[in-house]
């Protein structure tokens, strides 16, 4: 059989080699058969099976760390849902269907309203469609969604795969994901990133794709090769090797470009240090506050940062105050409904009608940081004006917090760098924002994904400005959304004037290692030629031309 190579969208970087093991089929939709027995017992076998769910998600999110807990826990919030449970009580005794259609029917609303509604708040239709199949599996006895066992390592191959599923694969047994929908910033891809398990997204012809056949898949160019010959197989296994960092990031020619992590718990920080992170570039503070009906204390913020705080001695840490709102709303905080959440309160705006909720994370921080020797910076997300990023550095100062910074995720923050950063002392450009709202797509949507990307010109165009903006006042501007952790793009970011690199621990080597072959002016000739480029795929394509031959 002659090899065919399908070219999808990259999601994760790396190669594998494997034989393909496919997702099995979703629970089956119910019949619509109608309820025979007490309205009251179907409906507290919905609540049962609910609870269950929650139980066994809850369970597992507390297995996990970081990002992976993170999605585990709204995961599990969602079997919880008091409206997907009021709404298949309603069916069962107004409409007499049984508990598992129900469910079915009750979720299938839920997760259509959420798709009008727009990113970011479509990516949770997909998380809810799961969560209403564990629940119509528990109440038939039906196997649950779950990643097969097949006892060898395999590519891992589905239409689509949900972040439950994603957060707990095991990369010794599961060596690339390849799927035909999603994008590229999805959870399911960051996911994938932080477990440094290659993944494909987006990839037509994936559902052709059958058990058994062996594949090569470069995640880092987004391709998938099928019956690879012996030369194929021998040359991907070569380049699959275990990179070492030391902590540090330098250029062919000397010139030191700071490498830190992405951490969003105490284990997450953990283990960025055991990688070798010196600093932590993003610190998200959710996990405090996630899977809560009212907000935490004083007290229980403060332990939770110094268990961070403490595994960087003498290092900088950057805290990302609550990024509260579109698809992490809390109840104590965020609007029970907006048309467009996407686009409505969410992180720092949540201060207009809650800024004691602001002052209080603002105290925590500033105790935790006195008690530990990690250098602690404060960034605010979802920052657009001067106004915002004026008020923020002078709620830090009434703290005695002497490094006040803020996040650029909208084109309006990027364009306006140079008078935010007047303002406050650095900023960090979170790359999946920014370009979802540069363009207008949906970071989870296959429809759009050859959108999804930081390699779109508007995009980098963005990461120049801003980064321009800030050395007009000599304020660091680093990155730290899921674009660090690309070695191809780390050197044209670097030539853009970004000052730091943040990304999961994963990644750190492979960057450190491509940094390590170019030097700083060809960093900065390769960020001029890339911008010429015209299309997203004719930047990727020129910097894998020069960066990899």
């Amino acid at each position: 059989m002659t090899s065919e190579r399908l070219t999808g969208v990259p999601a994760s970087p790396g190669r594998a080699v494997g034989t393909v093991v496919r997702m099995p089929a979703r629970v089956a939709e119910p019949s619509t058969s109608r309820l025979t027995g007490s309205a009251d017992d179907a409906v507290r076998a919905v609540e049962d099976a609910a609870a269950r769910v929650e139980a066994d998600l809850a369970e597992r999110a507390g297995r996990a760390s970081g990002t992976a807990a993170d999605v585990l826990a709204v995961t599990a919030a969602m079997a919880a849902d008091p409206t997907l449970a009021a709404g298949a009580a309603r069916r069962v005794r107004e409409d007499h269907l049984t508990p598992e259609r129900a469910v079915w029917d009750a979720a299938g609303s839920v997760a259509n309203q959420l798709e009008i509604l727009g990113p970011p708040m479509s990516e949770r239709a997909r998380d809810v469609r799961d969560v209403r199949d564990r629940i119509v599996a528990a109440l038939t006895g039906a196997a649950p969604p779950g990643v097969p066992d097949p006892g060898h390592p395999f590519v891992l191959v589905a239409s689509d795969l949900a972040p439950a599923d994603t957060a707990m694969l095991d990369p010794a047994v599961v060596t690339a994901i390849v799927t035909a929908r999603g994008g590229p910033t999805s959870h399911m891809a960051i996911l994938a990133r932080a477990l440094g398990i290659p993944a494909v997204v987006a990839l037509p012809g994936a559902n052709d794709l059958a058990d058994g056949e062996e594949l090569v898949v470069d995640g880092t160019l987004g391709a998938v090769l099928r019956a690879p010959s012996a030369d194929d197989v021998a040359r991907a296994r070569r380049s699959v090797t275990a990179a070492t960092f030391d902590g540090r990031g330098i250029t062919r020619d000397g010139s030191e470009v700071e490498l830190v992590a992405n951490v969003a718990d105490p284990a997450a920080a953990q283990a960025a240090a055991a990688a070798g992170a010196r600093g932590v570039g993003l610190f998200r503070t959710e996990f405090c506050f996630l899977g809560r009906g009212e907000e935490p204390s004083v007290e229980e913020q403060v332990t939770a940062y110094r268990a961070v705080l403490s595994h960087f001695p003498g290092q900088r840490v950057v805290v990302r105050t609550l990024d509260a709102g579109a698809d992490k709303p809390l109840r104590f905080l965020t609007p029970d409904h907006e048309d467009n959440p996407a686009l409505g309160v969410r992180g720092l705006r949540t201060a207009v009608a809650h800024p004691d909720v602001l002052d209080r994370q603002l105290d925590a921080i500033a105790r935790a940081a006195a008690a530990e020797t990690a250098e602690v910076w404060v960034m605010a997300p979802m920052v657009s004006t001067v106004d915002e990023s004026r008020d923020f550095a002078a709620a830090c100062a009434a703290h005695g917090l002497e490094q006040p910074g803020i996040m650029i995720e909208t084109p309006a923050a990027a364009l306006q760098a140079r008078h935010l950063l007047a303002e406050v002392s650095f900023a960090s450009l979170g790359t999946n924002d920014l370009t979802q709202y540069t363009m207008a797509a949906d970071r989870d949507l296959a429809g759009v994904a050859v959108l999804s990307t930081p390699w779109q010109p508007a995009v980098l165009e963005l990461v120049r400005v801003a980064s321009e903006g800030g050395a007009l006042h000599g304020a660091p501007v680093g990155v730290c959304g899921e674009a660090a952790a690309d070695p191809l793009l780390a050197p044209v970011l670097v030539g853009l004037g970004v000052t730091s690199l943040s990304m999961t621990p994963r990644a750190l080597a492979d960057v450190a290692g491509t940094l390590a072959g170019v030097s700083r002016d060809e960093c900065v000739e390769l960020a001029r030629a890339v911008l010429e480029c015209s299309t997203a795929q004719a930047a990727r394509d020129l910097a894998r031309e020069r960066l990899l031959t």
